[in-house]
């Protein structure tokens, strides 16, 4: 069985949580079934020469870095790659955007799975052109595939209800075993003390809140912690542009992107998580820091909430007074790892199902 997987901007080491979910999802299909598996990666998110990653395939193709059009163009050259190339039985389309050329998909004789992380049409940074076309890739993609994968009961129900397709297949994101990092070089560089920060990770994007959290830690006058945020933009743009001015007005660290040990380190030593986002899918970032065992506070959207933490780890999503209230709450405990039930979040599990998935169709 051969599969072609496009949607991602590629794997390994680019920064999004679909990019993340591909990264750990296509190793384990790989390792557990045999199946032929190929990454489409975009070229301006690669700086490897990479042509495979633990058993996955991986091939560039080159796409305009225009955030309108650049993921349904690349995406149409992978149907056809995927095609006429590789002769693939499956493409396996991740996010609605490029789910806009499942019917092409179809048309060319390919099984199509489409996996929807999320509705990304309601986050900010999209004007009215962009959120239409990309209603229209959710619609093409619920419609056209083959089967559809959802990430969580709050994207399942929005299929149910829009498009009266009730064979969705749920899966979720999933979260891998942790490294902890205790000394590290790292923490130092940055200025930093163990437990003596709070942690947020993400891409500058307005949906993200950062600048709220900013807001919220500005409040606390706090000289006994940090704040630090991992991450940066795709695209530099006015408000990723604010962001980082307003985090360097308040003390705020930016460590930029960063992944592995740098990653593992700031997991390992923080004393608290913030995930203040208006839109998610299904946070790997908040799992990620509960597998930590991290304190964690989350916005209390749909998506956060259907991770299902005790009452006091939400705060009203665009609160800031209430973001600093529980801000406080948190800070003001001794800091002890917590213990969550993440079973459903396994990544062994998850590819399992996935290749159940595949099987269904062929």
């Amino acid at each position: 069985m051969r599969i072609v997987v496009t949607g991602t901007r590629g794997i390994p080491n680019v920064m999004g949580g679909v990019e993340t979910h591909c990264e750990e999802l296509f190793p384990c299909v790989v390792s557990k079934s045999g199946i032929d598996v190929t990454v489409i990666r975009r070229t301006n998110y690669t700086n490897d020469s990479l042509t495979e990653y633990n058993g996955v395939k991986l091939h560039n193709i080159n796409a305009p870095k225009r955030k309108s059009f650049e993921a349904i163009v690349h995406t149409i050259k992978a149907v056809f790659y995927a095609k006429f190339k590789v002769k693939a039985q499956i493409v396996h389309i991740h996010a609605i955007g490029p789910a806009l050329v499942a019917p092409l998909a179809r048309i060319l004789g390919l099984k199509v799975v489409f996996t929807h992380h999320g509705p990304d049409y309601d986050r900010e940074k999209w004007g009215f052109s962009a959120k239409m076309m990309l209603k229209l890739g959710e619609r093409m993609g619920c419609v056209f595939a083959n089967k559809v994968i959802v990430i969580s009961e709050t994207i399942q129900k929005l299929i149910e209800q829009k498009y009266h397709r009730y064979d969705t297949c749920l899966i979720y994101n999933g979260v891998p075993k942790p490294t902890f990092v205790e000394n590290s070089q790292y923490l130092a560089e940055l200025g930093l003390e163990k437990q003596k920060y709070i942690l947020a990770t993400g891409r500058f994007v307005p949906e993200k809140n950062f600048h709220q959290l900013i807001e919220a830690y500005k409040y606390l006058h706090s000289e006994e912690y940090k704040l630090v945020i991992a991450g940066d933009a795709d695209f530099e743009d006015d408000y990723s542009q604010k962001l980082k001015k307003q985090a360097t007005e308040n003390g705020v660290v930016l460590t930029g992107f960063v992944k592995g040990e740098k990653l593992f380190s700031l997991l390992t030593n923080a004393v608290c998580f913030v995930l203040p986002s208006s839109h998610e899918g299904l946070p790997i970032s908040l799992l990620e820091a509960m597998s930590y065992g991290l304190p964690v506070l989350a916005s209390d959207i749909p998506a956060n909430l259907n991770v299902k933490l005790p009452e006091e780890d939400y705060f009203r999503c665009g609160n800031i007074n209430d973001l600093t209230e529980k801000l406080k709450q948190k800070l003001s405990k001794s800091f002890a790892r917590q213990s969550y039930d993440l079973s459903l979040y396994n990544w062994d599990k998850i590819s399992e199902q996935t290749i159940e998935v595949y099987k269904m169709i062929v």
